[in-house]
């Protein structure tokens, strides 16, 4: 799924744009710990967060995600939005929740991360 169609499905508006929006996005992710985005996570990903802080951005960094979506109206602060554009971010708010932000853009095409297996977890 292309950049431009996240915002679309996600009605989101940019808040720093540092990639063509036409670039395609490989699949989806949701996280507020940032050690699950960190174990988790896959290179190229779309990342939906409630968290603004400069964290996430370092973390993306480490994870190889380039575009992050902040739920819930929220806008990261400046510290935030600047080590983003220093980085090379893209960084997207939506009025969605996260919850309805991963459906819409699931149920668009946008594969998620699979299902992952949790050592001692039974399913």
């Amino acid at each position: 799924m292309k950049i431009r169609e996240v915002i679309e499905i996600l009605s989101g508006h940019i808040l720093l744009e540092n990639h063509d929006l036409d670039e395609d996005l490989p699949r989806g992710g949701a996280a507020d710990l940032m050690s699950d985005v960190l174990a988790f996570g896959t290179e190229g990903m779309v990342l939906m967060t409630g968290l603004t802080n400069p964290q996430v951005v370092r973390t993306g960094e480490m994870a190889g995600i380039n575009v992050i979506v902040f739920v819930r109206d929220k806008t990261p602060p400046r510290e935030t939005l600047e080590l983003a554009r220093d980085s090379g971010m893209t960084l997207i708010s939506t009025t969605y929740t996260m919850y309805e932000a991963c459906g819409r853009l699931y149920t668009a095409g946008l594969p998620g991360l699979g299902r992952v297996k949790i050592e001692n977890d039974s399913w």
